[in-house]
């Protein structure tokens, strides 16, 4: 059963709210009304009066991009710990990375079958990208995603295949069978391709990001122009901030970091 149903099936105000606010996750350019009544399946009426109520109290608010996020989500979303001080570890290495190569540096984190970006550095020789602090991204898309995929576990893997392989680009991976066969290859070679996978114009590479007990739980990103930017000479500099950021977390309070 739906965490935002009752047990009787029957959708709760509280869950209808959150089907509401979960679609703000998603890389939409501008989010209107007609956007979330097509998308979550409420009535028009039920959306109306909902979005109504949260531009009252805050939850929303109308800017150039249409309806967002009031602040409020922000200000409790620093009150998480885990994300926060994973985000405040390694951002420091990140602005060096991002410095050092004039590229896209992210950090992300696995989710189900999507990504999750808890930080995002546009490089000044790189394409601007859609993905945001806090938005999602199909993890079997994403050098990123494929950089935590490759050392999940199994229910996470199923979660993927149940979630569907959408092709976004003619390069996106969309069998089970060829991205088990690329996670396979990142095991062995510790970071993870996006060769044109996402975006048609944008390739990246990752490495994973562990905790003391040497399990992988995020992963760090650099993403370029495709044919300016060399994967290749990226390789060094990546490996060296990951491992920086690693022993940082390793080196953190036990439980500090999930």
């Amino acid at each position: 059963m739906s965490p935002v149903h009752r047990n009787t099936s029957e959708i709760s105000s509280l869950g209808r709210a959150t089907v509401l606010l979960r679609e703000f996750l998603r890389p939409v350019p501008y989010m209107t009304v007609e956007h979330l009544v097509r998308s979550t399946d409420l009535p028009k009426t039920t959306v109306h009066r909902m979005v109504d109520e949260m531009l009252r109290l805050g939850w929303l608010s109308r800017g150039e991009c249409g309806l967002q996020l009031g602040t409020v989500f922000f200000e409790l979303g620093q009150m998480v710990p885990a994300e926060r001080t994973l985000r405040e570890a390694a951002k420091p290495s990140m602005q060096d990375l991002q410095q050092a190569t004039q590229q896209n540096v992210g950090l992300a984190v696995l989710d189900g079958a999507e990504v999750v970006y808890l930080e995002a550095l546009p490089g000044r020789d790189a394409p601007r990208l859609p993905q945001r602090v806090g938005g999602r991204w199909p993890a079997h898309a994403s050098c990123s995603g494929k950089a935590m995929l490759a050392f999940a576990a199994e229910p996470v893997l199923q979660a993927v295949q149940q979630a569907g392989l959408r092709q976004l680009t003619p390069k996106t991976i969309t069998s089970m069978e060829g991205l088990l066969a690329e996670l396979a290859k990142i095991r062995l070679r510790g970071l993870a391709f996006d060769r044109q996978e996402s975006f048609e114009t944008v390739n990246g590479i990752a490495a994973p990001l562990r905790n003391s007990a040497g399990q992988v739980i995020a992963a760090l990103a650099i993403s370029g122009r495709a044919g300016r930017i060399n994967l290749e000479r990226c390789e060094a500099a990546l490996a060296a901030c990951a491992s920086s950021i690693s022993r940082t977390i390793a080196a953190a309070v036990p439980g500090k970091f999930v």
